[in-house]
């Protein structure tokens, strides 16, 4: 079975990154929410910083498309689920427009706007650009087929001039309409870490941030020109998969979620509620003391950053490590990796760390792992079958040293770097520790064996 889906969409892209994709769909997405639109926002590839962003400016949960993870089937199944009860949706790209993993462009930003059917609209610097910018986005319209460029946005625009120059070059010579004009400097200070923006919960003043986008966007973008070309986006056919089934709760499964915690995918969450999981929400920094618990989940983030924080509150710490030793399973991923060792070096700092693992962790300054990632699952793996292959992506700074005895490794690196280039996936008891990151649409079996797992715990607790 199949349903016709007709929500009206936009994909923002671009033909470079760093174009201001991000802080122009930030205040967008902001824009459109304060003039009574219900949006919901997606974000191309595996990233979360990004959509940590997009998500506060909607007052919806951003959720990731990826064409790595997910077949075309589930990239539309996932964009009409996750736009129930909304007006419109923007999917914000990455890097530029045709941008993927090879030369034939598989993966990006086009393929996503040709599998979801949706209109493009192209965010273009145009520092010290004026005519050329013709050139360019004929280029963009007529590289690839079935991709419609439906409208520009000029952004870092010098002066009047300037932007009434820009505006002839585009409509006369490509017939698409301008849908805003942004001046240089015009951004209210995003702080920045790596290759973006810090996570949305870090900054300080996450809401005036992004209400001086909001009020940027209100002021010089055409909301009714891009609600427009959203609106002439093509019915979409969706296989209809029937309604997922809830099971009964059966367990209780923390999840380690804060400022330093906060890499984590929609789908996660709730395949695991879907598989039979309540699940119980934990600061690493503010709470004393562990709940009572059948399982733990520890998404990536920054623990070193907050390390000061997260080291004075030894309480938790020596209670997940109690917990740990009793045999709790706990799935942590990179910055979760992190909390689990015995230290943190950063800097020339050091940040006491939990210990329920017998390893150091050294934070570099260039990434030490970034990309896609194949994993082969080893014997001895608690959350997934031997031999099974696991997708996903990695992006850490850190590196893992000195690791002592009473460990195993339990993935087979077929791509990516892991820990060591060649395994990833450390397990001690019940504890997986990985720099892997996955999302549950890719590897559907994670869930309802974290909450077996978790199930046969507390069976065996007294």
């Amino acid at each position: 079975m199949s349903q016709v889906w007709n929500t009206p969409r936009v994909v923002i892209g671009a033909p470079h990154g760093h174009s201001g994709k991000t802080t122009i769909s930030i205040g967008l997405i902001g824009a459109l929410k304060k003039s009574g639109y219900v949006v919901q926002p997606f974000k191309k590839g595996p990233d979360y910083i990004d959509p940590s962003w997009l998500s506060f400016a909607a007052g919806r949960p951003c959720r990731n498309l990826d064409c790595y993870w997910l077949d075309d089937d589930l990239i539309r199944g996932t964009l009409v689920k996750g736009s129930t009860g909304a007006d419109m949706v923007l999917i914000e790209g990455a890097m530029g427009l045709f941008d993927g993993v090879d030369l034939a462009g598989t993966g990006s930003t086009a393929q996503i706007a040709r599998i979801t059917k949706s209109p493009v609209i192209l965010v273009v610097d145009v520092t010290r650009m004026t005519r050329s910018i013709a050139p360019l986005i004929l280029g963009c319209m007529n590289f690839e087929q079935d991709i419609t460029i439906a409208g520009v946005i000029l952004n870092k625009v010098a002066r009047s001039r300037h932007e009434d120059m820009l505006r002839a070059a585009v409509e006369t010579y490509c017939k698409i309409p301008v849908l805003g004009a942004i001046p240089k400097n015009a951004y209210s200070v995003f702080p920045e870490r790596h290759l973006g923006l810090v996570p949305a919960a870090e900054h300080g003043s996450v809401l005036e941030a992004i209400a001086g986008n909001v009020a940027i966007a209100e002021r010089y973008l055409d909301l009714e020109g891009i609600a427009a070309v959203a609106g002439t986006a093509l019915p979409l056919k969706v296989n209809d998969h029937g309604d997922e089934c809830q099971a009964q709760t059966k367990v209780k499964i923390g999840v380690i979620q804060d400022r330093s915690f906060t890499f984590y995918y929609p789908e996660n969450i709730e395949a695991l509620a879907a598989a039979g999981a309540e699940l119980v929400y934990i600061n690493s920094m503010q709470d004393k003391q562990l709940p009572v618990l059948d399982g733990l989940y520890i998404g990536g983030g920054f623990p070193e950053v907050f390390g000061a924080a997260i080291t004075a509150n030894t309480g938790l710490r020596d209670a997940l490590k109690t917990a740990a030793e009793s045999g709790l399973p706990i799935y942590a991923e990179c910055g979760g990796l992190m909390y689990l060792a015995r230290t943190i070096y950063w800097r020339g700092q050091e940040f006491a760390m939990c210990g329920v693992l017998p390893l150091d962790v050294v934070v570099e300054d260039k990434p030490q792992g970034h990309g896609y990632t194949l994993m082969r699952a080893l014997k001895g793996n608690p959350f997934f079958p031997e031999d099974s292959c696991i997708k996903g992506h990695e992006f850490h700074h850190s590196r893992v040293v000195n690791i002592g005895e009473g460990l195993h490794y339990s993935y087979k690196v077929v791509r990516g770097q892991g820990i060591d280039g060649k395994h990833d996936g450390l397990v001690y008891r019940n504890v997986f520790a990985t720099y892997n990151h996955i999302h549950a649409m890719a590897n559907p079996q994670w869930a309802p064996r974290f909450v077996a797992l978790a199930e046969s715990y507390r069976r065996q607790t007294p």
